[in-house]
């Protein structure tokens, strides 16, 4: 059964999209509705796919799905907007599809039908480094980045830091299968954890922030547009 939650808070508008995907055809859904991001959050629940309305109060869709996103990178994002650019959104949330208010069942059903062609994704592949602290097996999504500091490499993760006796270009080969690009030479960092670029420093979605160096920018830049063009090509967009 899939696991679905829709979160807006506006309770009609909640309720007619509960209504809509209780009426969809393609598979059985398991249906879970929320009213505000701090209530999905707080549930603690796994979903495979999240129906969520960008403008809330509180706690927004963005930010929302920027924290689940910390520990489930596989969960698909369908967003619910009034705004037809979608390109004032961050590109770090990674969405499946941005449909327009108000949500019509068609349009609903299309994007439903293309998360399920597309395939809900097991698990990332776990990896093992020798760390100074210990072994450790970790999924690439929870790595940030890595930095070559003082003849190691530390590693940031979503939760911790780790000491590696490693070095950073053998990691940088290693890990690009994962989604990873040197924008620095002292840097590897996941394509997947950048918030934002501005000039030449890069944002990561814990608020890191981590030096583009200029003889590099035109190399990550790319290797980043490919990542997201990628992402993106997974995705239905509604025009």
């Amino acid at each position: 059964m899939i696991r679905v939650a829709a979160c807006d808070d506006d309770e009609r508008t909640l309720g007619e999209t509960l209504e809509l995907l209780k009426q969809y055809r393609g598979t059985v859904l398991s249906v879970d509705g929320y009213t505000s991001g701090e209530a999905l959050l707080a549930a603690g629940k796994k979903y495979d796919i999240l129906v969520l309305d960008i403008d809330m109060k509180g706690m927004d869709g963005i930010e929302t799905a920027r924290r689940i996103r910390e520990a489930d990178r596989e969960v698909k994002l369908i967003y619910v907007t009034n705004y037809s650019d979608y390109t004032i959104f961050a590109f770090g949330v990674h969405a499946f599809a941005y449909l327009l208010k108000p949500l019509r069942a068609e349009e609903l059903y299309a994007q439903l039908d293309e998360v399920l062609a597309y395939g809900l994704s097991g698990p990332d592949p776990e990896l093992e480094f020798q760390a100074r602290e210990g072994i450790v097996r970790i999924v690439p999504s929870r790595i940030l980045c890595f930095e070559y500091l003082g003849r190691q490499v530390v590693m940031y993760t979503t939760d911790r830091i780790w000491h590696l006796k490693r070095q950073i270009t053998e990691l940088a080969r290693e890990m690009e299968d994962y989604g990873f690009a040197m924008p620095h030479k002292s840097f590897v960092v996941n394509l997947y954890a950048v918030q934002r670029i501005h000039g030449y420093e890069i944002t990561l979605t814990d608020g890191r922030t981590v030096p583009l160096s200029q003889k590099k920018s035109a190399l990550f830049r790319r290797a980043l547009n490919e990542y997201l063009a990628q992402e993106r090509g997974r995705a239905a967009w509604n025009s």
